[in-house]
Parts: structure tokens; C-alpha cells; sequence
């Protein structure tokens, strides 16, 4: 570790047998961050994009009402402790998820489409093309300060290829992510080969069994570096101290949920085996990979997530809420009532979880704050209307204040067909990444700042 005049690199990683972590934000780096910059220069602020599939039951999910005041309707009911902490944005849309003659695939195209803004070329084979998302533009520019420039997290296996709708490539429903217009960031869905990139190393290419054999031997990543972390501890004040306390129980909470997942032999459906890692029920697994995404901004390890909570065309059923049927044959309800309240129960199951990720950003210090305050966090779908195939009048949340640039609590109601792309531009503007334009975009949003 580096120390010096008595202040904290914010690069400071604890180290051991391969493995380094990153720290949480400590008042003893506060000497080092204010060297060289203005005393008015703000936090670094995170940026994520949760993504769920198969579009929302709309009527359940939009306030009638826009301003301050708004209500909180049955799909959002989970987040009314958090008003004042986020925006509900109406009238976005995402055109290019659209056929504009390319005939079915729209759940293709609106997985590709969400962070792109780009009509997706129309193959099966290996010529795949859309372009650069939004999240791999502010992770090109956040890259030199953090060990990784962004993670990609997903919550449904994505390793299928081919033609995965309607003569669409897998790689349009498998990622949302675009390194390049060729080039796409898939999810990785296996909690522990995500915390072991996030914290250590692991060879991946290792046969399960052999893997297996060697994590039998394994020590917790917190005693490989116990040493490092006891010379650091004696340096810090008491309050920096409670910070790394807090920060390494989490840590060691993580990886203690993993091993549980790992040992646990129930299969996820009859004849398909569930990788290593993976908890048995929904809830648990999305918590966790909402857990590495809150851990890995707390370090600082990384600004830029994204989590796919299901693929486009996802078949997850739901049996913890009591849902025993396909998710995406739901969707195309033909104004079935029974199948428009499982859908409904679905969304709404989907907003509670995305509650637990906000309310660990608010409880996490962070600087002169929490994570949420020095983060933005855009959830939506490409789809609003499953059962049409809409993609306009989205629906899109956003949450937290952007270290300080964002003003939340509020229903904004933008005039329809306003591409999704807009807000992005605004949201890189506030990261200090100032690309001309993003996909469709014509334009940066108004009102976020305040009405």
C-alpha cells in the first residue's frame, strides 16, 4: 500500500497471494483527493443500467399525475419510501428497436437498441453489428482511474447462439452491452467468477471438477490478505476504522452467500444443471449480484455496471410469487386478465429487488455522502407493451443525484417519441463525457437539475 504525509491513495488496494481489494472511501484519502484539484471539485459519480425484459404492464406502472406529487402506482408501490430519491420519466422511446422494414425481432432489437440507440443489423451469423453503448462510453473515460472500466452482471445464463428471434443473433438478446458495434460485453452470470475478477484471480478455463477440488482448499480472500489489512487498520482513525469494518463484513457476506450457492445441489429446472455459484431462488440471486455491483462501486473498482436482470424473450418462471408460467408467453396476454396479473406481479417483484439495490446504495457512506447520492442508476426495459411489441413511452427510472447534479422525487413527462438516448447524453454530461451524440439522440434532456 502507498501512504504518504500521513493521507490514503484512493488507488490503495490491500494485497495478498494474488488478490487485491479495493477500499472503501476513508477520510484519510481526503488529503490526497484534494491534492491537485479545486476544493469545488465533486465526488466521482457511478453509473449503472439495470435492464428487464418483456416490456411492464404500463397502466400499472405510469403516475397519473406529474410533479412532485405524483402517486405511486401498484408496480412502483415498493420504491414510495424512496420519492425523494428517484425520477420517473415518461414519453422516452427507443425508435431503432422498431422493424423500419425488417419484419419480427423486436425483442432482438430491443435488447440491442436499449444503451445503443442503433437498429441492429438483421443476421443470424457472425456479421453482428449495432453500436457502442452508453455504458462503454463513460467506462473509456473512467478506465484510467479504476481497475476495471465497467462490469457486466446478468442474472440468466446468456451463453445460447445462433438465431435466437426471428433471424436475429443471440448476441442482440444475450448482452445490452457494446464494446464496439461488433463487439458485445456479455453478462457474467456466475456470482463467483464475478467476485473473483472483482477480487482475485481465478482460472476460469479449469475443468468444474478440478476447480471444485482447489476451492475446497481456498481461503477467504479476506485472510489472504489479513495482513496487509491489519498494518492499514493500525494507520486509520476510529471512524475510518468502523468504514473498512463495515465494508469487509460485506465483503465477507458475499463470498459467504456464494459458498452456501455452491453447495447447494437443487437443480433450477428439471434437467438443466444449475453452474456453481448460482443460488437456488430468484431473490437470492438477484440480491447477490446487486450486492458485487453496490461492493464494487464502494471500492471504487469500478464506475460503470450494468445488470441484465433477464434476456429479451426471457422463459423464467417465477414459483417464489407463485407464478409457475413462462414469463415471455405471459407477455402475450391478448388481454387475458389472469395473464395480465401474473405479469403485473412479475414487474412488481422486479421493482422490490431493484429496492434492495437502492436501499444498499443509501445506506453505504460514501465521502461526504452515500453511494446513491454520488450515483445515477437508469432501470427500464426496451419494450413497454410486451403484447405489441411497443417501443415508445418506455418504462424508465432513475435513481440518485449524481453527486449533486440530479434532483429526484419527481415524475417528469417528456413529449413522446423523445429518444431514450437524450437522457444518456445527459447523464455522461454529468461525468464530464461530452460525445456529440449517442445513437438517435438529438439532444440532452431538460429538468433533471430541478423544475
Amino acid at each position: 500500500m502507498i501512504i504518504s504525509h500521513k493521507s490514503l491513495s484512493r488507488r490503495t488496494f490491500l494485497k495478498g497471494a494474488g488478490i487485491a481489494i479495493g477500499l472503501p472511501f476513508l477520510d484519510a484519502m481526503s488529503p490526497a483527493l484534494a491534492f491537485g484539484r479545486s476544493a469545488g471539485a465533486r465526488t466521482s459519480s457511478r453509473l449503472a443500467f439495470v435492464y428487464v425484459p418483456n416490456g411492464i404492464v404500463m397502466d400499472q406502472w405510469t403516475p397519473k399525475s406529474a410533479g412532485k406529487a405524483f402517486e405511486f402506482t401498484r408496480i412502483l408501490k415498493p420504491l414510495e419510501p424512496f420519492r425523494d430519491d428517484i425520477y420517473v420519466l415518461t414519453g422516452l422511446a427507443s425508435h431503432n428497436g422498431n422493424a423500419l422494414g425488417d419484419g419480427p425481432g423486436d425483442h432482438a432489437r430491443a435488447g440491442a437498441a436499449f444503451l445503443t440507440g442503433v437498429h441492429c443489423k438483421k443476421t443470424a451469423g457472425a456479421d453482428i453489428h449495432a453500436g457502442i453503448s452508453v455504458d462503454q462510453i463513460a467506462a473509456a473515460r473512467t478506465v484510467s482511474e479504476t481497475r476495471f472500466g465497467s462490469i457486466e452482471l446478468g442474472c440468466e445464463d446468456s451463453r445460447t447462439v445462433g438465431d435466437c428471434d426471428s433471424g436475429y443473433s443471440c448476441a442482440y438478446t444475450n448482452s445490452i452491452s457494446w464494446r464496439t458495434p461488433t463487439t458485445p460485453m456479455p453478462p457474467e452470470v456466475n456470482p463467483r467468477a464475478a467476485f473473483e475478477r472483482l477480487f482475485g484471480t481465478a482460472d476460469l478455463s479449469l475443468d468444474p471438477q478440478t476447480r471444485a477440488r482447489r476451492e475446497r482448499y481456498r481461503k477467504s480472500i479476506l485472510d489472504l490478505v489479513s495482513e496487509d489489512t491489519r498494518s492499514l487498520v493500525k494507520t486509520l482513525g476510529p471512524a475510518d476504522r468502523r468504514k473498512m469494518d463495515e465494508y469487509l463484513v460485506a465483503v465477507r457476506e458475499i463470498e459467504r452467500r456464494i459458498e452456501t450457492a455452491e453447495k447447494d445441489n437443487r437443480q433450477l429446472k428439471p434437467g438443466i444443471e444449475k453452474p456453481g455459484g448460482i443460488p437456488f431462488t430468484f431473490p437470492e440471486y438477484a440480491k447477490l449480484m446487486y450486492d458485487l455491483a453496490v461492493v464494487a462501486f464502494q471500492a471504487d473498482l469500478t464506475r460503470v455496471a450494468t445488470l441484465v436482470v433477464g434476456r429479451e424473450g426471457s422463459t423464467r418462471v417465477y414459483s417464489e410469487i407463485g407464478i409457475p408460467d413462462p414469463h415471455h408467453p405471459l407477455t402475450h396476454h391478448r388481454n387475458n386478465q389472469d395473464w395480465i396479473e401474473k405479469i403485473t406481479q412479475i414487474n412488481t417483484f422486479h421493482i422490490d429487488l431493484l429496492g434492495y439495490f437502492i436501499k444498499r446504495l443509501k445506506s453505504t457512506a460514501d465521502g461526504d455522502g452515500t453511494l446513491l447520492d454520488h450515483s445515477m442508476i437508469v432501470y427500464g426495459s426496451g419494450l413497454s407493451d410486451g403484447n405489441r411489441h411497443l417501443h415508445e413511452n418506455l418504462p424508465v427510472l432513475l435513481a440518485g443525484r449524481g453527486s449533486g447534479t440530479l434532483k429526484p422525487g419527481h415524475h417528469i413527462i417528456y413529449e413522446r417519441e423523445t429518444p431514450i438516448t437524450n437522457l444518456y447524453l445527459s447523464l455522461l454530461d454529468r461525468m464530464d463525457v461530452r460525445p456529440e451524440t449517442l445513437g438517435d439522440s438529438t439532444g440532452k434532456l431538460d429538468h433533471l437539475s430541478g423544475l
